[in-house]
């Protein structure tokens, strides 16, 4: 058995994911402004859309890919804070895209990580204006690394790449004028890599780039996260047919009540299901290489593919 995976075996991921939750919930509360500086009902919201809960799987992803890069889980002080910084950062823009994605111009829902988004707790306009200066903290958060300038610079350079109109946005955009379109696989995955895959990808590379990752590890790294940023799709367009509400957090079937395309749309159940192994099976192949300092990204990977069960 090659070492890494034997070596995933016995890693305690409950324990080390639990640790860089709290990790980045600490970060996150540190990073945005306090609810009672001026002007306090926006920064009330951008806390209650940032601090409501979450996976924190992007941010999960920054710190395990900065482990393999570095070769430790217990990076030199400089490298942890710029680390906290990053992780903080995806998931500030993670934040902005859902509570844009929300609104009623967009997907026009009422419920998100089980209590009401952004806009019903608050209004439409302070939602618009929370999401768009959550946005720009993000890189307010890359830009305090205290890590090597060009390093800082290659990672906001990432992460701009990775949300804009060819990345997050563009495949925001393409999802929009695509309703009650039937997509081919292709176009389907295509939409999905830039809308979905391309944050998560980032969240992995960032990981790398604020660690030193070698050019070696960097290409592990991308073939990793290539996978798993669909695979994270794929799950939930599985999920959106098989699990209810109280169980998403938002509201459960919307999809095809709006007549989304989907991969259960395009591929069915058993297929799309069969597609996620596929890609849990990439994502796992690419850490082989990396060493036994991969087991939090192998876990990761399963634990993604797993939330369809």
């Amino acid at each position: 058995m090659n070492q890494s995976v034997a070596a995933s075996k016995s890693f305690d991921f409950q324990a080390w994911l639990s640790n860089r939750v709290q990790q980045v919930e600490a970060m996150l509360d540190q990073t945005l402004p306090a609810a009672d500086v001026v002007p306090g009902r926006l920064h009330e919201a951008m806390r209650y859309g940032v601090l409501g809960g979450g996976k924190r799987v992007r941010a999960a992803l920054v710190y395990a890919a900065g482990e393999v890069s570095l070769q430790s889980a217990a990076p030199a002080a400089a490298q942890q804070i710029a680390l906290d910084h990053a992780a903080a950062a995806v998931e500030l823009v993670h934040a902005y895209s859902l509570v844009h994605d929300d609104l009623p111009c967009m997907d026009d829902d009422t419920l998100r990580r089980g209590r009401p988004t952004v806009h019903v707790q608050f209004d439409e306009a302070t939602a618009m204006l929370a999401g768009d200066a959550l946005q720009p903290l993000a890189f307010e958060a890359l830009g305090a690394m205290p890590i090597a300038p060009a390093l800082v610079v290659q990672a906001i350079q990432l992460l701009a790449a990775a949300i804009g109109s060819q990345g997050m946005v563009g495949g925001q955009a393409i999802d929009c004028g695509s309703v009650g379109q039937a997509l081919e696989q292709a176009e389907l995955q295509q939409m999905h890599r830039m809308k979905t895959g391309a944050l998560l990808e980032a969240s992995v590379l960032l990981g790398g780039v604020v660690a030193g990752a070698s050019s070696s590890t960097r290409e592990g790294l991308r073939k990793y996260a290539s996978a798993i940023g669909l695979a994270f799709q794929v799950a939930d367009d599985i999920l959106d047919v098989t699990a209810d509400t109280a169980t998403l957090g938002k509201t459960a079937g919307k999809d095809a009540l709006e007549n989304k395309p989907t991969y259960v749309s395009t591929l069915g159940l058993d297929g799309s299901r069969q597609l996620l192994q596929e890609l849990r099976d990439d994502a796992r192949a690419a850490l082989l290489p990396l060493g036994p300092s991969a087991a939090s990204l192998a876990h990761l990977a399963d634990y993604i593919v797993g939330r369809d069960h």
